[in-house]
């Protein structure tokens, strides 16, 4: 199966959704009062980064950043190493033989500052440039200045069809390393559309960590179902396959990306300076939590991509029982 699924797309990157002018001043994550009758909060998040933010509308506090950083430094029973080349490791965790994996990539990146990867993530101009197979990436609506929900489409191969996302993103800044995370939302401005299959973000996240003045470490934490007819063999195969790739072309345009801000709005960064917030103020009642179990189980876009997919799972060059090692 010829396929380039963006394990890195979804999640986090949807870095485009920000704010208005909710608070002028930063707050830590989770910190920004709705008022007594409109806090958005449900029960508590993760306890191992396993998709249990699905479920929930609600902004990310303290205890949720430290879950996934330590999600993304230990490798506690379960992890698998799947590829390790040229100072890129993936790690794969598999928690039943239904879901698709949790995903962990790491990664030194020299030549690239820490503050300066986090705005590359965070720029949704920016992705414009680097990012070819991005369809339409926009804010829809701001909890505080570090939460948001936004939307996210990408091109998918043939026969496939393209998939869409939308997702609650939350981010934070210690002042020794940045965080982003997203999980999917329901929102209902924009429901699911013709052409698209609606996609999944369980959990999806980066921790960036500085080494020195011009390196950072950088750890992609992800469990994404793109849905739709793919079986979650090969869903697994494809993000394994192609996660190296999406980190090495990451690398290169964080290497670019001063040059080009120089020239762009060099000022303009709405997630770190909450007083360029434009988007609307949540209204709770559009949002509503990703239940899986109430997902439809087809529509007539899977029923036609799982017919021109039948050939491609017989090609003897994806088996399901052999690991695909990223060249």
């Amino acid at each position: 199966l010829r396929t380039s699924f963006h394990p890195a797309v979804v999640p986090t990157c949807i870095s485009t959704v920000h704010p208005v002018q909710l608070l002028f001043s930063r707050t830590r994550a989770g910190t920004a009062p709705f008022g007594p009758t409109q806090s958005p909060v449900l029960p508590p998040l993760l306890s191992a980064m396993d998709g249990r933010l699905l479920g929930e509308v609600r902004i990310a506090d303290d205890k949720d950043f430290l879950d996934f950083k330590q999600a993304c430094l230990k490798h506690d029973s379960g992890w698998e190493q799947k590829y390790n080349r040229h100072g890129t490791v993936v790690h794969a965790k598999l928690q039943d033989a239904d879901s698709v994996k949790l995903l962990k990539v790491s990664v030194t990146y020299k030549k690239v500052c820490a503050a300066t990867l986090y705005d590359v993530l965070h720029d949704p101009e920016y992705r414009k440039m680097w990012d070819p197979n991005m369809i339409e990436a926009y804010e829809i609506c701001q909890l505080n200045p570090n939460n948001d929900v936004g939307y996210y489409s990408w091109k998918c191969p043939a026969p496939l069809k393209n998939r869409d996302f939308v997702t609650l993103r939350s981010w934070l800044e210690t002042g020794t390393e940045y965080m982003i995370i997203n999980h999917s939302v329901n929102h209902q401005k924009v429901p699911p559309k013709k052409g698209f299959v609606r996609g999944i973000s369980l959990l999806s996240g980066y921790l960036i960590r500085p080494l020195t003045s011009d390196s950072c470490h950088f750890t992609y934490l992800t469990q994404m179902d793109p849905r739709g007819s793919l079986p979650k063999w090969v869903v697994n195969k494809a993000t394994q396959f192609y996660a190296p790739k999406m980190m090495q072309k990451i690398h290169k345009a964080a290497m670019k990306y001063p040059a080009w801000k120089s020239q762009h709005r060099l000022s303009w960064k709405p997630w770190l300076y909450p007083e360029q917030i434009t988007v609307p103020r949540v209204t709770l009642s559009d949002l509503s939590p990703v239940i899986m179990a109430a997902l439809p189980d087809s529509s007539s876009d899977i029923m036609e991509e799982m017919e021109a997919l039948e050939e491609d799972f017989e090609d003897t060059n994806f088996s399901k029982d052999e690991d695909t090692d990223p060249a």
